[in-house]
């Protein structure tokens, strides 16, 4: 059983065709620039791989590029789309209307739709992008939506409700939902493994451009960083994290802004890069820092400060804490950010292993043979839990 996997931005399409039966990647790439200039990449497991500029108008245009390399082109893995069994799309906001995945139906798509007004950067487009991929790959081809909310669908309404009159949940849907679900659903799955068992207390933090961490207890989540929307929690690539509400009427006011610049200001203009002046990418605010750029500094000092202080907090909310997890891109890479986490949760009885945490992109333990908290380190694969649960789903 072959599964293709969609991942879609406004102008961005990375997809995958994973074989079920040993889940190896037959081919994947991505389309970029989408409704600009355009231009795609395509890697087999064979080793062949193409980088072509070429005009993708729509993600119509994109999903043509891609029947047309894995069928007919030089390097194509399958025959015929007859090959493929389903299509799973990642969609970003499920509401409070799903709780897990589902296949896909014409109400399924309207109501991934209707919830514009909550995600209005990521739902339309990726709504628009399943009604393109039909269009391509035939309607009889059975298609499935995984949520990056769904995961955090069992958090008790104590940890979702916000602190404001009650009909603007009622009327409007205004609550906490989380994000990055589908991660934190695989690496804890995952650590269960390893572990042999799922660990009764367990923090997962998935760090990269965006970051999340959530509270996991006997495998259900109780509580996550992220919000109504994925501005909330801590300080991210672009975006601010939580900060005082009234920061942004005070700023709005100051400078006369619309909505819309208030928007761009929060969600692409802060962050690492809002604080150091230099990038949103760590690696950048990293060398800055050692260069001896004291804002570049500080801004990884408040990412290594907030994170301790998030993990404290869950740690309290949980009663305690058995596992802590590390990963995204700069959870599985940032050897120095580990390495002042551990060392500042000392008080819960944590101890690092130096040896082993000096890797980027391992599966490994890296606290201490002593430590009271297990630690590890777990790439995540997103990409895999759609398949699984796509696979799951037309079954």
């Amino acid at each position: 059983m072959n599964i293709l996997v969609i991942n879609a931005g406004s102008s961005s399409l990375k997809y995958q065709l994973i074989r079920m039966e040993d889940e190896t990647i037959l081919c994947k790439g991505v389309c970029e620039r989408i409704g600009i200039d355009g231009k795609y990449s395509y890697k087999t497991a064979g080793g062949y791989a193409v980088e072509k500029d070429t005009e993708l108008f729509t993600h119509k245009d994109a999903f043509d590029v891609i029947l047309h390399e894995m069928v007919s082109g030089e390097g194509h893995v399958i025959d015929s789309v007859e090959e493929i069994a389903a299509v799973g799309h990642r969609v970003t906001h499920g509401g409070d209307k799903f709780s897990r995945s589902v296949l896909i139906d014409e109400e399924a798509i309207d109501t991934i739709v209707a919830l514009r007004d909550i995600s209005p950067l990521h739902n339309p487009p990726q709504a628009a992008t399943i009604r393109a991929c039909r269009s391509v790959f035939g309607e009889k081809l059975p298609m499935a939506a995984v949520f990056d909310t769904a995961f955090h669908a069992t958090m008790p309404p104590k940890a979702y409700t916000f602190a404001i009159p009650y009909e603007y949940y009622e009327k409007h849907g205004v609550r906490r939902y989380g994000f990055h679900g589908t991660s934190h659903r695989y690496v804890s799955g995952r650590m269960a493994q390893l572990l042999g068992g799922m660990p009764h207390r367990l923090i997962t933090c998935h760090l990269g451009n965006g970051s999340s961490l959530a509270a996991i207890l006997d495998g259900k989540v109780m509580d996550t960083s992220m919000g109504f929307t994925p501005l909330d929690g801590i300080i991210m690539g672009t975006r601010c994290g939580s900060i005082d509400p009234s920061i942004v009427t005070y700023i709005a006011g100051l400078e006369s802004m619309p909505e819309s610049d208030v928007s761009r200001l929060l969600n692409n203009e802060s962050g690492l890069l809002g604080v150091s002046g230099v990038s949103s990418d760590c690696r950048d605010v990293q060398a800055a820092a050692k260069a001896g750029n004291k804002r570049a500094q500080l801004a990884l000092d408040m990412l290594e400060y907030q994170l301790v202080k998030l993990i404290g907090s869950y740690a309290g909310a949980l009663g305690g804490v058995d596992a802590i997890l590390f990963t995204g891109g700069i959870g599985e890479n940032d050897i120095g950010l580990r390495e002042k986490v551990l060392r500042d949760l000392a008080y819960l009885g944590v101890t690092a292993d130096p040896k082993a945490n000096d890797c980027r992109g391992e599966e490994v333990r890296i606290s201490g043979a002593d430590s009271k908290v297990e630690v590890w380190v777990v790439p995540t694969n997103e990409e895999i839990m759609i398949a699984r649960d796509t696979a799951e789903l037309i079954k």
